[in-house]
């Protein structure tokens, strides 16, 4: 926990236990989390009501801590952005999810700059490259 400690120093926001408990469930993990995924993870040893985990959830996205991708079953799933990498508040990268465990796993090394032009006047916000096919643990 003190790795997660020392990430919500840096915000200069207040450092809470459910703060503390949420980025710590998420950093121990290789995949993306949904809320439930997250607040039944810390059940057992941190119980944390399930609006508590949603603003934290929200929180780490708004600083730039984590950042949320859209599953196929429209459920947001929360992963930790890399802390070497500088914190953008839209973060951008390719994602690739398992057909068989349903498990959302981030592509940093995937260039996340694509060559294509849209139409006159489309303006786009934001870009989601997704690989689906089998992970590690099912192939």
């Amino acid at each position: 926990m003190p790795e997660a400690e020392a990430a919500i120093r840096r915000t200069a926001d207040r450092l809470t236990q459910p703060r503390v408990a949420v980025l710590a469930c998420l950093m121990s993990l290789d995949h993306a989390a949904s809320h439930f995924d997250v607040a039944q993870a810390l059940a057992k040893h941190h119980p944390i009501d399930r609006v508590t985990v949603y603003r934290v959830l929200e929180w780490l996205v708004e600083v730039g801590i984590a950042h949320r991708i859209a599953g196929d079953d429209r459920v947001w799933r929360f992963m930790i952005n890399d802390p070497n990498a500088s914190i953008v508040p839209h973060h951008q990268h390719a994602h690739f999810t398992c057909n068989t465990c349903g498990q959302t796993f981030c592509l940093d090394d995937v260039p996340n700059k694509l060559n294509f032009r849209l139409p006159v006047g489309f303006k786009p916000s934001e870009v989601d490259l997704k690989f689906r096919g089998l992970c590690l643990h099912c192939t």
